[in-house]
């Protein structure tokens, strides 16, 4: 099958422009597939994974898919990348996460428009990426990685107190907001998922730009003063 690189229990079919799960991939690979990268397609819909029951980790970056993602019961998932798709209502997918992949482990969510960061938008800042990290957690305590970075302890405590007061509102988005969408890629998987194909994604620190417009010193410079 043209497009389709099998090695092991790993399986790609990278940038085959498909918008649905071809039926004979999950037929033919569907029964010993622990690995499934389908990044760089069209995908709209996950129907048709229900054939891979033994998934341990889901490759989805750079696809098309929205708030009404549905994905089978994976019980065995501990790895879950959906970077650079059309996802903005971030509490549904959470708990949807949370019922049908009880193991996850490592989630990135970069790219989407409900992980409020300056990928998506000049708007939000580190602060608003900080809500939104500690809102996931509470929703998904057994995260380890979020989004690149490793979950901190700290995190993990502030999660507990605080997290059921992070829920990020959902933003109405405009067409021109996804017209203007910058054309980024973005792959940061664990280590143990670089072996296959051209994924070459590190965990690390996201960096972000800072505006100033959180600056304590500008609170007390008078108009008079500049």
């Amino acid at each position: 099958m043209a497009g389709l690189v099998v090695s092991g229990t790993q399986v790609s079919y990278i940038g085959q422009d498909c918008r649905e799960i071809p039926e004979h991939l999950g037929r033919d690979c569907g029964h010993f597939a622990k690995r499934l990268d389908l990044s760089f397609n069209l995908l709209r819909s996950l129907e048709g994974l229900s054939a891979f029951r033994s998934l341990e980790e889901l490759i989805l970056d750079n696809n098309q898919l929205g708030d009404d993602l549905v994905l089978p019961e994976l019980p065995r998932l501990h790895t879950l990348t959906l970077n650079k798709n059309r996802i903005t209502d971030l509490e549904y997918l959470l708990d949807h996460l949370a019922e049908v992949t009880p193991a996850l482990e490592y989630l990135s969510l970069l790219g989407n428009v409900a992980c409020p960061n300056e990928l998506v938008s000049l708007e939000k800042d580190e602060e608003d990426y900080k809500r939104y990290r500690c809102f996931v957690l509470y929703k998904l305590p057994n995260l380890k990685f979020l989004d690149a970075q490793k979950v901190t302890r700290q995190e993990r405590e502030e999660a507990l107190v605080r997290g059921a007061f992070m829920k990020v509102v959902k933003p109405k988005a405009s067409s021109e907001d996804v017209a203007g969408s910058p054309e980024l890629h973005y792959t940061p998987l664990p280590s143990a998922s670089r072996e296959l194909t051209s994924h070459q994604g590190v965990l690390g620190k996201c960096r972000y730009i800072y505006y100033g417009k959180n600056s304590e010193g500008n609170r007390f410079i008078r108009d008079d003063q500049l």
